[in-house]
């Protein structure tokens, strides 16, 4: 079964940064994402990255927030930089097997436990 393991959440201040971080139990996958669900809203996507390297972004998070991947450590990264309080929200990473041409209408086949992230204003 596979794993993904999320790390570094926490509590942080309004302009301040944060790195997530999403070990895999085996080779990451095509495509791998960071979802986030705040309470009372629906799970959305924040951003993915392809195999080869594309990525997408969430409107609001675009020039705050840098996806990445190491394939070597089948981690995935999530940099979150000027965080806002509606950054507010559980983390989750997933990951789907398929290719996909639009990485943003990815599928995932696995997912990780969800990590809190708290941003005060």
């Amino acid at each position: 079964q596979v794993q993904l393991v999320e790390s570094g959440g926490g509590l942080v201040q309004a302009g301040g940064s944060l790195r997530l971080s999403c070990a895999a139990s085996e080779s990451l996958f095509s495509t791998m994402g960071w979802y986030r669900q705040a309470p009372g809203k629906q799970r959305e996507l924040v951003a993915a990255v392809s195999n080869g390297g594309r990525t997408t972004y969430l409107d609001s998070v675009k020039g705050r927030f840098t996806i990445s991947r190491d394939n070597a450590k089948n981690t995935v990264y999530l940099q979150m930089a000027s965080l806002k309080p509606e950054d507010t929200a559980v983390y989750y990473c997933a990951g789907d097997r398929r290719f996909r041409l639009s990485i943003a209408a990815m599928t995932p086949d696995y997912w990780g436990q969800g990590t809190q992230v708290t941003v005060s204003s």
